[in-house]
């Protein structure tokens, strides 16, 4: 796999959690008001990608090929709001590391499905058994992150310098 392709991946992993502590703050300054401040976040990327499309992208090739999308292929923007509203929404109550790894497991869960059948008319992937092992391990880090404290009295990490 192309290292470039991968520290995108991780750069693109990084943002989003950068993403939900900006726009988690961005609602508290608007009185706590999380669909607002989604909005707000949405529209601001809305412009700065038609800014940078409107140079890049071939519109020719968009303008006659635009009308005979499925149905479906227009959901993509419902989710990514949906996904924004619902960082923003978390971030405050579980915690942005809580808030990342339910989404990353969730995405990892949906991930596996789409491939192991080829749903979307995405190509098909076989899930192996490690895989799945894969996702135990991640789900037992879950658990481990999310009730750790409640499980185990220990100092934090900053305690013991």
């Amino acid at each position: 796999m192309n290292l470039i392709y991968l520290l995108m991946a991780l750069a693109g992993g990084a943002g989003l959690s950068i993403q939900a502590a900006v726009n988690s703050r961005l609602s508290f300054g608007l009185g706590g008001q999380p669909l607002v401040a989604s909005l707000i976040s949405f529209a601001i990327g809305t412009v700065c990608l038609l800014c940078v499309a409107f140079v890049i992208a071939d519109w020719q090739q968009v303008s006659a090929s635009i009308s005979s999308q499925a149905w479906w292929r227009w959901l993509g923007g419902v989710l990514g709001a949906g996904f924004v509203f619902t960082s923003v929404f978390l971030a405050p109550k579980i915690g942005i590391t809580n808030t990342m790894f339910l989404f990353i497991l969730g995405q990892l869960i949906a991930g596996m499905v789409i491939d192991n059948f080829g749903l979307l008319q995405m190509a098909q992937r076989p899930v192996y058994w490690w895989k799945y092992l894969g996702m135990a391990v991640m789900l037992a880090g879950l658990v481990l992150f999310m009730f750790g404290d409640k499980w185990f009295k220990a100092a934090p990490v900053a305690a013991l310098k």
